[in-house]
């Protein structure tokens, strides 16, 4: 009999946990229903209507895509402000990544002061909130580093365009590049880390080279990450309050007649091209399984 009772004792705990954790999640699910997926499904629908302001409230006109038909046929502005804020977060993304990974190289090495200097790396995520970074930016903080000044850039600028354009881009955005590549350094260091010391020991045994054990060993190992992190700071910068294009949204949203549906439409546009690129970035970076014959 007491086998039996055994296992709805069991049971009732493992339900009693569950009731637990529900009960502590019940405040951050309130407020992703009331503060976050409410005013999301309610975008969508205004991205579809003529917004009104009285003075009983606020009224709704379905127009249906006529603010997106703006947007790409009357609305010049927004265009170009979409193109280069696309043009900012492609190029930015893949030199945050690959600058990130080559700190976190660096830093996972034995030295004096290391816990000193990834402190440093990491501690312009501290303060990157949106009015400290608009303040450096509006003050032309970011740029406290002239490229421009060294024989290096002139060395740079004469290169063929495919070589030179990219290089170019790091030196004149040098210090926002490094601004937003703390978080990924962390994930890079957490990754590098958990590479077992046997392993790196026996390459070494094995003859291979530094260069042979990034390309074989730590690379391969932290691809994940490499994904994560592409994900991570593609979202990072297309949030980024300061880009074009949420400039441009922010601007637009009490235009005399399209009072938040305008705003609202161009906010949806952008989030599709963002999920495009997103869906890009997972399909080329994401793990392949490798077919068994």
């Amino acid at each position: 009999m007491k086998k039996k009772g055994a296992p709805k004792k069991h049971a009732s705990l493992r339900t009693q946990n569950a009731l637990e954790g529900y009960i502590f999640l019940l405040p951050w699910l309130a407020g992703l229903l009331v503060f976050t997926l409410f005013p999301f499904l309610y975008s969508i629908f205004l991205s579809f209507s003529e917004v009104q302001m009285s003075p009983t409230g606020i009224k709704t006109r379905f127009v249906g895509l006529q603010w997106y038909k703006e947007a790409f046929t009357l609305d010049t502005t927004f265009t170009l402000s979409l193109l280069d804020t696309m043009k900012f977060v492609l190029l930015s993304t893949p030199m945050i990544v690959v600058v990130a990974l080559l700190l976190a190289l660096l830093l996972n090495g034995k030295f004096r002061g290391r816990g000193f200097f990834r402190a440093v790396f990491f501690f312009p995520v501290l303060i990157i909130s949106g009015p400290v970074i608009q303040e450096l930016l509006s003050t032309d903080t970011v740029a406290v580093i002239r490229p421009e000044n060294y024989l290096i850039y002139d060395f740079v600028a004469s290169l063929p365009t495919v070589l030179s354009a990219p290089l170019m881009y790091i030196f004149d955005n040098i210090v926002l590049i490094m601004w937003f590549s703390g978080v990924q350094v962390v994930l890079f260091l957490a990754g590098l880390q958990k590479i077992g010391y046997p392993i790196k020991e026996a390459a070494a045994i094995d003859g291979a080279s530094v260069w042979q054990m990034f390309w074989k060993i730590y690379l391969p190992f932290l691809r994940p990450l490499i994904l994560l992190n592409t994900i991570y700071t593609l979202v990072q910068l297309s949030a980024f309050s300061s880009n074009e294009v949420n400039k441009e949204i922010v601007n637009k949203m009490t235009l005399v007649g399209k009072t938040y549906g305008y705003s609202s439409a161009l906010a949806w546009i952008y989030f599709v091209c963002m999920l495009a690129v997103l869906g890009v970035a997972f399909l080329l970076l994401r793990e392949r399984k490798e077919s068994r014959r």
